[in-house]
């Protein structure tokens, strides 16, 4: 099992999946209680929903279950949302704070490390690579971090999540001019709801790479999972559900690539 995947574009816009793998080595499978192996925390289905909606779009998929090492947390271990409930690098409970491990087969500080240098730094070193690609080709790249979560989870947030939450770290991840092509295009869609910058501001993807003054914009797009399949066992796929968002979301990747195309997202002397 390779620990990613990439599938090159000629694009500006890059799509990061770190969260739909579900491989897991057999350690850490055999480490898993029955609560851990289930998998409930999977992204599912995000690269089928997100298939074939921009022609020329580069991907990054990692294939790593986020129970072996979570692909969009600071590599050194801080948390992203400090006082709320959360998980870490390499969790210990599932979104539902229960635990996943069995009784001392938790990872140790060392095996977190290897993990690390295993799993998550060759995943990044490869998004890197391509956001570099990408934006010597066309002076800029926009990153688009692909994601999707339970739309109730009473550990992590009150209430039900919106369809689309948006992430920009607070707008500075970015070009205004991205946020609101998508926040508008989400919000201009009348039977969804839309929230930006609320739970989810972005992981340690959109924080870290986003650097707009550098020519390389990134923003989150976390979907509530109801949108488009059952949020619970098998997880099914609906395709009828899906098939309502998607065009929602192609419209904003296009936006995206148009705008990157057209000059308004560089900056000049970068």
């Amino acid at each position: 099992m390779n620990v990613f995947e990439v599938i090159k574009g000629d694009g500006p816009i890059v799509l990061a999946q770190p969260h739909g793998g579900t491989f897991l080595p057999s350690n850490v499978l055999t480490g898993l209680n029955a609560r851990g192996q289930a998998l409930a925390d999977t992204d599912w289905h995000i690269a089928r929903l997100y298939d074939g909606l921009l022609e020329g779009a580069t991907i990054v998929r990692s294939n790593i279950h986020r129970y072996v090492i979570d692909a969009n947390r600071d590599p050194m271990g801080t948390s992203l949302y400090p006082g709320q409930n959360t998980t870490s690098l390499c969790p210990l409970t599932d979104f539902d704070g229960q635990d996943i491990w069995l009784p001392g087969r938790a990872p140790s500080a060392d095996e977190v490390e290897a993990r690390r240098l295993t799993y998550h730094a060759p995943y990044h070193a490869a998004l890197a690579e391509e956001l570099d690609r990408v934006q010597a080709t066309h002076g800029v790249a926009v990153l688009y971090d692909c994601h999707s979560i339970r739309s109730k989870i009473p550990f992590l947030f009150e209430g039900a999540l919106p369809t689309f939450s948006i992430g920009t770290n607070g707008g500075t991840s970015c070009a205004p001019a991205i946020q609101d092509a998508v926040s508008a295009r989400c919000e201009g869609a009348s039977d969804f709801r839309t929230v930006v910058n609320g739970r989810f501001k972005g992981g340690w993807t959109t924080r870290h790479y986003g650097q707009p003054g550098m020519n390389v914009h990134a923003i989150q797009m976390e979907l509530a999972q109801m949108a488009y399949m059952e949020e619970f066992p098998p997880w099914e796929y609906l395709p009828n559900r899906a098939a309502r968002l998607q065009p929602i979301l192609s419209d904003v990747l296009k936006s995206l690539d148009t705008l990157a195309r057209s000059g308004a997202l560089t900056t000049k002397g970068s």
